[in-house]
């Protein structure tokens, strides 16, 4: 009974029914109009999504199989590897730097608009080492290793991932003086969009939305990031917000006589957890015990993915840069 119990427990967490379960069970219904009620309410939507897609991609014949399973078991590892580390680390961040922030901010309307645009700098800054240093990439190539975008493709991070992430973001939050009431506010309203915008082709075939296209970050651009076509690489490192990608020229839009192609360049079996979850550590490690002299060793962990002691460097920047190239002079 004790392990029905606890399988009953993963499901309706995962599910996100937890929380809207105990406010029924305690029968006031109240508590719907509070901000735990509301986002209990909001919780169950990306699991439920996700079901759905599912559902309709058998009904397509587009099942996406290989990704579901090895999503489901990289979910299934970090839950018992992960569990606590990003909460942790949030609340450790926010204890250390809260003293030094610039300014002080309230709950009102307009710092809110402040605390996302902080926000999402935070997220730009980590998305951005994530695909530019190696070391770092090794934990976010987790993510990008899915060959078929779905909404599976949200839980698929190497279990460390979550509390460095986390570690940059709260700390560029706090230091500019986001309070914890409206960072926490942020992180509920950008997790669940930031789940929303790996919504597949099977529920959404053109993620564009119109005009909304150019003025916030859409499921399609979102594609675009997670392509490995030369035009798309390292793009659109922002999540609601595109102003940073906009800023500092990384915005790339979905062009229709370019289609996307998922997944990362290096040669992988996208159905193995074993190459999806530990690969680029793997090929991280046979370059640092190859390169010759303790100063390369320093550089593979550090520049980008790509990069030789050769000087024969593949890395994103001389990929795209070479393709823009060449269809300019065409």
């Amino acid at each position: 009974m004790e392990i029905l119990s606890t399988l009953l427990e993963e499901i309706t967490g995962f599910l996100g029914i937890t929380q809207a379960l105990e406010i029924l069970k305690s029968g006031d219904y109240a508590a719907f109009k509070t901000y735990d009620g509301i986002a209990s309410l909001i919780y169950p939507i990306i699991p439920l999504l996700l079901l759905l897609e599912f559902v309709v991609g058998l009904i397509y014949k587009k099942p996406q199989i290989k990704v579901y399973k090895v999503n489901f078991l990289i979910y299934i590892f970090n839950r018992f590897v992960g569990r606590f580390i990003a909460i942790a680390m949030v609340t450790f961040c926010i204890g250390v730097f809260s003293s030094y922030a610039i300014l002080k901010t309230s709950n009102t309307w307009y710092w809110f608009i402040y605390a996302y645009v902080v926000w999402e700098l935070g997220h730009f800054v980590y998305h951005y080492l994530g695909h530019k240093v190696r070391l770092f990439w090794c934990l976010h190539s987790t993510h990008h290793a899915p060959e078929e975008m779905n909404l599976s493709v949200t839980h698929a991070h190497f279990f460390l991932e979550a509390p460095y992430a986390d570690t940059i973001r709260t700390t560029v939050c706090i230091l500019l003086g986001v309070q914890p009431e409206l960072l926490f506010t942020v992180m509920f309203i950008d997790g669940t969009y930031g789940a929303f915008i790996h919504i597949g082709e099977n529920l959404i075939k053109d993620a564009r939305f119109g005009f909304l296209n150019k003025i916030m970050l859409t499921p399609s651009h979102h594609r675009v990031h997670h392509a490995r076509n030369p035009l798309y690489m390292d793009t659109n490192f922002c999540n609601l917000l595109n102003v940073w990608d906009k800023v500092f020229g990384t915005y790339q839009e979905e062009q229709k006589s370019v289609q996307i192609e998922y997944g990362i360049t290096r040669e992988m079996d996208s159905g193995n957890f074993i190459d999806v979850y530990f690969g680029e550590i793997i090929a991280l490690a046979k370059d640092v015990v190859n390169a010759p002299g303790l100063t390369n060793k320093f550089r593979y962990l550090i520049m980008p993915p790509g990069w030789s002691h050769t000087g024969d460097h593949k890395t994103a920047k001389v990929v795209r840069s070479a393709y823009l190239e060449s269809n300019l002079d065409a």
